[in-house]
């Protein structure tokens, strides 16, 4: 039987803890974990974490919310920051509205940046996307027109059909976290039944939104399976299946992690 992946956490939080949350999330049959990036900084970190770990790989970049903590790095410095054998992807960057932790137009310029660093390095961009659909959808679809196609995913989709409709007419790929398992969810599920098959994948965005029945506790990558048995209804598919689907995307799309 394939294995799961968690295509989006963050092992930066468990500290001493670390091997512990890696170890149950191989008992749980998570082949691989994405240990994602927020600052420039923590190239070093993560990089530490997939050189550890042979199920860990790790993406490079900035979030929205940290992207006015400092001078925003050149496309040419994300690039840099990207080579490296087990660094498979740029991100997170995108568009958060609801925090407005950093000025939208600095938001704005930070994620056109990574963009144009995915399309320079051959890596797809993790894309964080909240409250700013329209802003999302605009910026994907210009810097397409300028600069040519390049690979993405919507991760811990919560936004509207639209914004998933349009990202997967670009090629894009969505990500379900532990929301797709939430009670009040049932629009979510919906929009996941309706979408393309081979665009799905599942995450935890470990420590943050642990599924049911561990809401509202520390998540950790182990609980991936929980959202993928989820996702696994919805699309009528066992977990065999839904494993095999969700990796087999996952490998398509992260094609330096195969």
């Amino acid at each position: 039987m394939t294995g799961l992946t968690d295509s989006h956490c963050h092992l930066d939080y468990f500290g001493d803890e670390l091997d512990a949350v890696v170890a149950r999330a191989a008992e749980a049959g998570v082949e691989r974990l994405v240990t994602i990036s927020t600052r420039m900084g923590q190239g070093p970190q993560v990089k530490e974490f997939a050189e550890r770990f042979p199920q860990v790989w790790a993406t490079v970049g900035v979030h929205p919310h940290n992207a006015a903590e400092g001078e925003m790095p050149s496309v040419e410095e994300i690039v840099a920051l990207a080579d490296h054998p087990k660094v498979i992807g740029i991100g997170e960057s995108g568009l958060d509205y609801f925090y407005d932790k950093a000025p939208r137009d600095v938001q704005r310029e930070g994620f056109r940046r990574h963009i144009r660093a995915a399309r320079a390095a051959g890596l797809p961009l993790a894309i964080h996307a909240r409250q700013a659909d329209e802003d999302v959808i605009g910026i994907l679809a210009e810097e397409r027109a300028a600069g040519g196609d390049f690979d993405f995913l919507l991760h811990c989709f919560s936004s509207g059909y639209e914004l998933a409709e349009k990202a997967v007419e670009m090629g894009g790929y969505i990500s379900f976290s532990g929301i797709l398992t939430f009670p009040k969810s049932e629009n979510f599920r919906a929009l996941a039944a309706r979408l393309p098959r081979d665009r799905l994948m599942v995450e935890t965005d470990a420590p943050y939104l642990a599924p049911v029945p561990f809401r509202g506790k520390r998540c950790e990558p182990a609980y991936v399976a929980k959202t993928a048995a989820v996702l696994g209804g919805v699309l009528g598919i066992g977990m065999a299946e839904v494993s095999a689907l969700t990796t087999g995307n996952f490998l398509r799309l992260f094609k330096k992690a195969v």
